[in-house]
């Protein structure tokens, strides 16, 4: 993998650059989780396809089915997905509609960019607290999957709580990036 690969995926020795002094410390600390987090994601991901994999052998080379192969495969599809939001969050990789980038004048996309931001943020916080909410529910209720293997619900519902909370505060620290780094020297 050349160096231009492990920037690109990696971020790079510190990740994605917090251009406000008096945000460097935090983003460095966000930019070394989200690294761990997505090297997780990775490896929870290449365990999905191999626990899938061993489904499709058992159950058609063998005639032998579980049932717990696909419920594994989601739980760790949904904690890969989930849990590296914020590192795709923190290179801008999520899905945008840049139409309107080209077309705009560079402030007033800065403004829509910004309140997209904050629309963001407010959708993630949102959402992270009603993943809690699940979480705690699930945790309190003993609450099961509905198969034979049964693995409690808390274990999705904490990826993303988790995951979800991680994205507001990436998308929190980009917000006040943009606000701060106007107004400091860096």
């Amino acid at each position: 993998m050349s160096a231009a690969e492990r920037n690109l995926i990696f971020g790079g020795a510190s990740g994605p650059v917090v251009r406000a002094p008096s945000l460097r410390l935090i983003g460095a600390a966000l930019a070394f989780v989200n690294r761990v987090v997505v090297v997780l994601a990775s490896v929870a991901v290449v365990a999905a396809g191999v626990v899938l994999t061993h489904e499709a052998v058992t159950r058609y080379a063998f005639h032998h089915p579980a049932d717990w192969q696909d419920e594994m495969a989601v739980f760790l599809l949904v904690g890969a997905t989930f849990m590296s939001a914020a590192w795709v969050q923190a290179r801008r990789g999520h899905v945008a509609i840049d139409a309107l980038a080209d077309l705009l004048p560079p402030a007033v996309d800065r403004v829509r960019r910004f309140a997209a931001d904050v629309a963001s943020f407010g959708f993630c916080a949102f959402f992270a607290w009603k993943s809690w909410s699940l979480f705690h529910e699930a945790w309190e209720d003993g609450m099961v999957t509905q198969s034979s293997w049964a693995p409690p619900l808390w274990i999705p519902y904490s990826f993303m709580a988790v995951g979800m909370s991680l994205l507001a505060l990436q998308i929190l620290l980009q917000i006040l990036d943009s606000l701060l780094s106007d107004g400091e020297a860096g």
